[in-house]
C-alpha cells in the first residue's frame, strides 16, 4: 500500500511557523527566499514585469532572525540565492544550469547547502509549455533531484517561501512529509490550485517514471 505523504499548506508568515517548532524538527529545509533585488527586478525587462504584483514588492532580504530560526529548526538546509546572504563558507554548492541560455536571463542559479559534500550541477531545461505562476518558479524536476540526492526516506521537509508550489509537488510524489508556507495570498491560491490539479491527475502512481536519473550522494 502506497503511503500518502502529509503535506501541510499554510498561508502566513514563516517566522511564526518556525518560532513554534522545537530544535531540529525538520530534517531538511529547501528554501528560496527573496534576494532583496526589487529595484533590479523592476528594471529587468518584460519577463519580470509579467509576474510583478501590483505593488511591485517581491519582498526584502531575510533578516538575521530568519536564518537563526532556519538553522535552529532544520538539521540541514538548501538555500537558493545563498550567494546574496553572507552565509558561512561551504564546499557543497549546487548550480541549476538552465541549458537554454538567454541574454535576458541568468544562465544558472546557485544554492548554498549545509552538507559536507562535493559541489554539484543539475542541468535541466525549463518546461516552457507549463504555465508559470511565480517569477521565481523552479521546475518540479529540480526539487525531485534535490530530494533524491540530499534527503533520506522518512525525512520531514520545510519550505518557508512556497511560491509556485514546485517543492510540495516533488515532496508529494516522492513521499516526503512537508510543511509548506507562503505569505502572499495570491501566490498561495495559485500554488494550492496547481497542487490540487497535480493530485487529481494521479501522478502518485507514476513516480517511478518521473524520478530524475541521479545517483544518490549518500
Amino acid at each position: 500500500m502506497i503511503r500518502i505523504p502529509e503535506i501541510n499548506l499554510r498561508l502566513g508568515d514563516c517566522m511564526d511557523l518556525m518560532r513554534g517548532k522545537p530544535d531540529g524538527f525538520y530534517d531538511l529545509a529547501v528554501v528560496d527566499p527573496d534576494f532583496g533585488l526589487n529595484e533590479k527586478i523592476s528594471t529587468g525587462g518584460s519577463w519580470a514585469k509579467k509576474y510583478k504584483k501590483g505593488d511591485g514588492d517581491l519582498g526584502g532580504k531575510p533578516t538575521d532572525e530568519y536564518f537563526d530560526q532556519l538553522f535552529r529548526v532544520a538539521k540541514n538546509q538548501i538555500i537558493w540565492g545563498g550567494n546574496y546572504f553572507g552565509l558561512p563558507a561551504t564546499r557543497c554548492v549546487i548550480a541549476w544550469d538552465k541549458v537554454a541560455h538567454m541574454d535576458t536571463m541568468a544562465d544558472f542559479e546557485m544554492a548554498w547547502t549545509s552538507f559536507d559534500l562535493n559541489a554539484k550541477i543539475f542541468k535541466h531545461v525549463r518546461n516552457t509549455s507549463e504555465k508559470r505562476i511565480h517569477i521565481c518558479q523552479k521546475p518540479v524536476a529540480l526539487y525531485k533531484w534535490l530530494l533524491s540526492s540530499y534527503a533520506k526516506p522518512g525525512d520531514r521537509i520545510l519550505d518557508t517561501h512556497g511560491g509556485s508550489g514546485s517543492s510540495m509537488i516533488a515532496c508529494y510524489d516522492l513521499g516526503f512529509d512537508m510543511d509548506w508556507i507562503e505569505l502572499d495570498p495570491d501566490y498561495f491560491k495559485s500554488a494550492k490550485e496547481r497542487f490540487e490539479r497535480h493530485k487529481a491527475q494521479g501522478q502518485l502512481f507514476h513516480i517511478a517514471e518521473t524520478l530524475p536519473e541521479q545517483q544518490k550522494l549518500f
